[in-house]
């Protein structure tokens, strides 16, 4: 294994593959992952959306109550909530340094993650079983 001198890793770091933290490189991995999942799904989410405008409620509600374009809702949402927690999560490690309040932040940031996500999801569960 080369070591690279511009690397700020320890010696036993690098052999771990861990970060000074020891989880900053499975976060950079979720992140990476739900963006790449995040590209066709927001182009599906962006169709899908266009596609209801103009449509009354009946023939929206039949559109998305089909279980393509419910996968594709709740994937989209999905990766995009955990995705959005995950940069959330990272700047208030980055930018708060006081402990309770970083602690306070991060359970903040956990509680709304976790409720946009449940109502989102509720919304779609909804409209697909009607």
């Amino acid at each position: 294994m080369r070591h690279d001198p511009s690397s700020m890793r320890t010696a036993a770091s690098r052999v771990r593959f861990l970060g000074s933290a020891r989880s900053g490189t499975a976060e950079t991995w979720h992140m990476r992952v739900t963006s790449v999942a995040l590209v066709p799904l927001s182009i599906a989410f962006v169709f899908i959306v266009l596609s209801l405008i103009g449509k009354d409620y009946e023939s929206a509600v039949a559109t998305l109550g089909s279980p393509i374009p419910a996968i594709l809702m709740l994937l989209f949402i999905l990766a995009s909530v955990y995705h959005m927690k995950i940069g959330m999560q990272s700047i208030i490690d980055d930018y708060v340094h006081a402990p309770h309040v970083k602690d306070w932040a991060l359970l903040g940031n956990l509680f709304f993650s976790f409720a946009i996500g449940l109502a989102c999801v509720y919304a779609v569960l909804k409209l697909s079983f009607m």
